[in-house]
């Protein structure tokens, strides 16, 4: 049977329209660092927020010594926020950040330490575990603080935490190490050289999951970190201590950038370490959403939390990512704090058969979402 020459034109028509907007949906998930829209199978999904302990930690009124004031300080009075976990003698054990109300900067940021049985219910201990001493690092600790805590196992056992460090004009990002999660050997700043005194936060390693432990694991005979607050860039290691930022054109190579119209279109932050698994490298990230070219169904500002899934082979290159946020600010405690509309995720374990993420709210209390 012949067509006619009208139906034929418009058969015509429709088979272009198709081909334009599959060719512009192609375009935008290589613009977004996604294989296929459909393809989240590599994702950690779904969370759920366990309203009915929410928040799970809260400021308190604990006070210490404090070495460089030299008195009494309510080091966890203000806000407690950002904290790491890690799975220790059948426990979770949460290292979190807390202000008090007298450093000129927000409060100054120490580290406490919180343990639970449950993974639901926390007890702080009374004095903070890491905080800023009279000691070498003090010139880039005081008095902003030591903020924002990421933790792994290395295979001796030994805890390797990354930490801020605020000087009150430049965030470091830093170095820890401890055998018991209580006394830490400060080693100082992960970048050397020429970006030594340059702006560098959040540094998530990659890591394998080994029951309750999380050990940090080398790809192609390296150690690989995670870090930044605006893209993300990526360094290596031999030992876990001594770490070589991976350069592209001279400068810092970024591996993950924001995207114009989504809920991460002014910043992308590391979550916790980046779990490697079959299928890749799976890191949750924050996102920061633009006040003007961000997802105009959020706030201006908000920190939502999203996943990305760089190469097992070669950990500088995404291979997936998700279009949308997997956990929003929502809740009264995530609405409002000391910067409103906030969830930020550092700490994920995994204890008795789930995941448990612990996230900032607000910058103002803690809380769980699980898996």
């Amino acid at each position: 049977m012949k067509w006619k020459t009208s139906n034929l034109k418009t058969t015509l028509i429709i088979v272009l329209l198709t081909l334009y907007i599959i060719g512009c949906k192609t375009e935008k998930n290589k613009t977004a660092g996604i294989e296929s829209p459909a393809d989240t199978t590599w994702a950690l999904l779904p969370f759920t927020k366990v309203d009915s302990v929410n928040p799970v930690l809260l400021p308190g009124e604990n006070s210490f010594l404090c070495p460089i004031l030299k008195r009494q300080v309510r080091w966890d009075e203000k806000d407690v926020f950002n904290p790491a976990a890690v799975v220790r003698d059948g426990k979770v054990h949460m290292i979190f950040r807390a202000e008090d109300k007298i450093g000129k900067f927000a409060g100054t940021s120490r580290l406490g330490l919180a343990t639970s049985e449950d993974g639901l219910h926390f007890t702080k201990m009374k004095s903070p575990v890491f905080f800023p001493d009279n000691d070498s690092l003090k010139v880039y600790e005081w008095e902003g603080g030591v903020e924002d805590p990421r933790i792994v196992e290395s295979e001796d056992s030994l805890y390797i935490m990354t930490y801020t460090a605020y000087d009150g004009s430049v965030a470091r990002l830093m170095l820890a190490t401890s055998k018991d999660l209580q006394h830490w050997t400060k080693l100082g700043t992960v970048l050397q050289g020429r970006y030594k005194n340059t702006w560098s936060k959040s540094g998530a390693i990659v890591a394998e999951q080994h029951g309750s432990k999380t050990i940090a694991t080398k790809v192609g005979g390296k150690y690989w970190m995670y870090f930044g607050d605006t893209d993300l860039f990526v360094a290596t290691s031999d030992d876990l201590i001594h770490w070589t930022p991976i350069e592209e054109g001279g400068q810092l190579k970024s591996v993950l950038k924001p995207r114009k119209g989504y809920f991460d279109s002014r910043l992308v932050e590391s979550g916790p370490y980046a779990l490697l698994g079959e299928q890749g490298i799976v890191l949750i990230y924050n996102g920061m959403n633009h006040d003007i070219q961000g997802d105009s169904t959020l706030s201006p500002g908000a920190y939502c939390l999203g996943q990305a899934l760089f190469s097992g082979d070669d950990p500088s290159k995404v291979i997936g990512r998700l279009e949308k946020y997997f956990i929003k600010p929502d809740k009264s405690y995530e609405v409002s704090g000391q910067i409103n509309h906030v969830c930020f995720a550092e700490g994920m374990v995994r204890f008795k058969n789930r995941w448990f993420m612990y996230y900032g709210t607000a910058d103002s209390k803690i809380a769980v979402a699980v898996r």
